[in-house]
């Protein structure tokens, strides 16, 4: 039975909760393979009073920014509890930001008090105070670590929080009851196309919302393990939801996370879609390395449970419909699936348990589910999950949006898509050229579905703004609809399906952001390259798309060739991948995984009205369309050169 704590703030969640689950796990420290520390909701929330008690005795005032700054540990997470309880608002972000962006967080967010986790951090900090003057107070939360002179021990601020309230301080309590709906609870700063950081700002009712309206039946002996960064929007939400019915959360890491899956058996855990890729590969390696007898046996075991859950989804009615679908053609082809779905019935049954639950035992055996986003997950890394009988329930959203918009659940898990949107949630779908609203439009066939087009999102988890970015927030946020930049359409069985991007950032599976303009002008720059784009969204690296020059080519001594004959020309080939080495190389300034790491010259020009605007602005959309087959064989891991 589901058993979420209905709640109006973040504060009185963690109140709420130590009320509730009181001696319950509420987080699992790891100390080998075997043996994890547990610190109870009690113990988290007492010692979550204490500290916010320190940090108002140090100064800390209500709405305060203040700076928590490392990695995954437990001694963040409680930094943040004491943050949220004192009633101010925490700027996170991980141990592997730059000093650039360190000193321009710190700065741009008014921090006057920064946690840091390691020694490292405590010292590039105290190079850069000489540029930060309102920066008071730094606090080392590693335990082992020597703090240096005017650095502060995070157990000394606890300590001093303890003393006061064994002396009848109660100012956290007072903050706690004057927190706000629209207070800030977070002010997370993501990369920006200026280059210069963007702080979202996020308040207790964005999260609330989304604890509320997830879709999900858990309780108190539900295990989460914790491996995406504690800073990202994403696996904070998850620690709040799990904080919302009294699971437990086990801190893992990316070293672990093999291990820990086995030995911890988590009931749910929040994942990227490189981390399915990765388990995806190791099967596959296994499977190969494995006897052939074994071998066999395991393709036998997929083929029966790709037919049996094919056949299951459509007498569901969960096959993904991205057409509309007569009903008659539905009756006409369900006899084949209910007799399909007999027959292989019973040797799923048993190849599911004689072969596939080895597979199931490498994600620790109890997993009932797991929550993929971050990116897009391979529509064949989507089915073979879910065929094997490891639900992968995929999400959408953004820091903006706190961060889930659709997700799908397992009532209503239809393989391709994300799902329909939460509950209170509204999308629209726009022409990302005119702005047109072409769904829902009630003047198009099937009110606008399979209209592909600009996603539009109104909810209660949009935030609140772009901080001290008045415009920013202008641009994003038009007539209360936040504009994501990304391509979808809603299928006809009103789930959401992600088509791409239709602005120009380009986010890679590593997480990496890549501004492609700055690339592409510099691509342009070589007499042998008219026009380019560069694509990988949600892929392992860069690739680009060429358009030669054909004059040069031909004075080069290409004569008589055509860009469809250059397309096929080795020599061309060799000429554009010098280019591309000499103008976008290390050497250039260009990081390591902004390198172009393949290319495909394309068999025909960019046209205005069509690949162009009148602008001679590349329609990233359009040519994503059209030479969507050129892209597949990009990434394609048998044609993928790797240059």
């Amino acid at each position: 039975m589901n058993q979420r704590i209905s709640t109006e703030n973040l504060a009185l969640l963690f109140q709420k909760a130590a009320g509730r689950f009181d001696s319950l796990p509420a987080f699992a420290i790891r100390k080998s393979a075997l043996k994890w520390k547990p610190v109870s909701y009690h113990q988290i929330y007492r010692k979550g009073l204490d500290l916010a008690t320190g940090l108002i005795e140090l100064g800390v005032q209500q709405r305060d920014h203040v700076g928590l700054f490392g990695d995954n540990r437990f001694e963040w997470i409680l930094s943040d509890y004491a943050v949220i309880l004192c009633g101010a608002a925490d700027v996170p972000r991980g141990g592997d930001v730059t000093d650039a962006e360190l000193a321009y967080i710190i700065d741009h967010a008014r921090i006057q008090v920064a946690f840091v986790e390691t020694v490292k951090l405590q010292e590039r900090i105290l190079r850069l105070r000489g540029i930060l003057p309102d920066l008071r107070e730094i606090i080392l939360l590693d335990p082992k670590g020597t703090p240096q002179e005017g650095v502060r021990r995070l157990k000394e601020v606890c300590e001093l929080g303890a003393r006061l309230r064994n002396q009848g301080d109660r100012r956290a309590e007072e903050r706690i009851a004057g927190i706000r709906p629209d207070d800030l609870f977070t002010l997370i700063y993501t990369s920006g196309t200026t280059g210069q950081p963007k702080g979202v700002m996020l308040t207790h009712s964005n999260m609330i919302s989304q604890i509320k309206n997830i879709p999900g039946d858990h309780n108190c002996n539900d295990r989460l393990l914790s491996v995406l960064p504690i800073w990202h929007i994403f696996e904070r939400f998850m620690e709040m939801y799990t904080i919302s019915f009294g699971g437990c959360t086990y801190y893992s890491s990316i070293q672990t996370l093999g291990e820990d899956m086995r030995n911890v058996e988590p009931t749910f855990m929040a994942s990227a879609p490189r981390l399915w890729e990765k388990l995806h590969e190791k099967i596959l390696k296994g499977v190969k390395a494995s006897h052939p007898v074994r071998q066999v046996l395991f393709h036998i075991a997929y083929f029966l449970s790709r037919q049996y859950k094919v056949s299951e989804y459509f007498i569901a009615n969960r096959n993904l419909k991205m057409s509309r679908q007569p009903w008659w053609k539905r009756l006409a082809l369900m006899p084949f699936h209910m007799v399909r779905w007999a027959i292989v019935l019973p040797w799923y049954g048993f190849f599911n348990a004689a072969v596939l639950e080895r597979v199931r035992l490498g994600a620790g055996g109890s997993l009932k589910a797991t929550i993929s986003g971050g990116g897009a997950l391979p529509i064949h890394i989507d089915r073979f999950f879910n065929y094997v009988g490891i639900p992968v329930l995929e999400g959408y959203g953004m820091t903006e949006t706190s961060p889930v918009i659709s997700a799908r659940s397992l009532d209503n898990l239809v393989v391709g898509t994300v799902g329909p949107p939460l509950p209170g949630t509204t999308i629209r779908i726009a022409d990302p050229e005119t702005g047109e609203i072409l769904y829902p439009n009630d003047k198009l066939a099937y009110g606008g579905r399979s209209m592909r087009g600009e996603i539009l999102v109104q909810g209660p988890q949009v935030m609140k703004g772009y901080y001290r970015d008045e415009e920013l927030t202008r641009q994003t946020i038009r007539d209360g609809w936040l504009r994501t930049g990304d391509l979808g359409i809603i299928t006809h069985n009103n789930c959401l399906k992600i088509l791409g991007r239709c602005k120009a950032t380009i986010v890679l599976s590593s997480g990496e952001n890549v501004e492609p303009e700055p690339i592409e002008m510099r691509l342009q720059q070589s007499q042998f390259i008219d026009h380019c784009m560069l694509v990988g969204q949600d892929k392992k690296f860069l690739a680009a798309l060429i358009i030669p020059a054909l004059t040069e080519f031909r004075e080069a001594g290409f004569a008589e060739q055509s860009v469809e004959e250059l397309a096929t020309n080795p020599e061309a080939h060799k000429i554009i991948l010098r280019e591309i080495h000499r103008m976008t190389g290390l050497s250039n300034g260009f990081k390591s995984y902004e390198q172009i790491r393949d290319f495909r010259i394309l068999p025909e020009g960019f046209q205005i009205g069509h690949e162009l605007t009148n602008l001679y602005k590349v329609k990233r959309h359009e040519v994503e369309l059209k030479f969507n087959h050129v892209i597949w064989e990009l990434f394609s891991a048998k044609s993928s050169k790797n240059i």
